[in-house]
């Protein structure tokens, strides 16, 4: 399952980057969405893919007992899809508006309106 999964960042990394490079605007965004993505599966691969119970303690005990998962990583990736909705959220109305002042989406005709 980790192959596979490595397979997969890897694409997302390969796809986020070859889209940033792009001279489009939305293609910008849009990589920068795939690479979000790739970092949050990045992170959930590297917490370990078990099969393993939730980190429930039970009643008189000090500590989880048995197997149990890593709450970290699921931590980390939920506050990283919150800021990351966040951040595409505020690209997304940056690039809308300088498309509506500039009139294209790319990326060298809006370097050519710098004074």
């Amino acid at each position: 399952m980790e192959l596979l999964l490595a397979s997969v960042i890897g694409g997302l990394y390969a796809a986020g980057f070859y889209m940033m490079l792009r001279r489009s605007l939305a293609k910008l965004i849009l990589g920068l969405a795939l690479l979000g993505n790739a970092a949050n599966l990045l992170i959930f691969t590297a917490g370990g893919l078990t099969r393993a119970e939730p980190p429930l303690v039970p009643p008189g005990a000090g500590a989880p007992t048995g197997l149990f998962a890593d709450p970290l990583p699921q931590a980390m990736i939920l506050t990283a899809i919150v800021i990351g909705f966040g951040v595409l959220a505020f690209a997304l109305v940056l690039a809308y508006r300088a498309y509506q002042t500039v009139g294209s989406e790319d990326l060298d005709a809006m370097k050519g309106t710098d004074t």
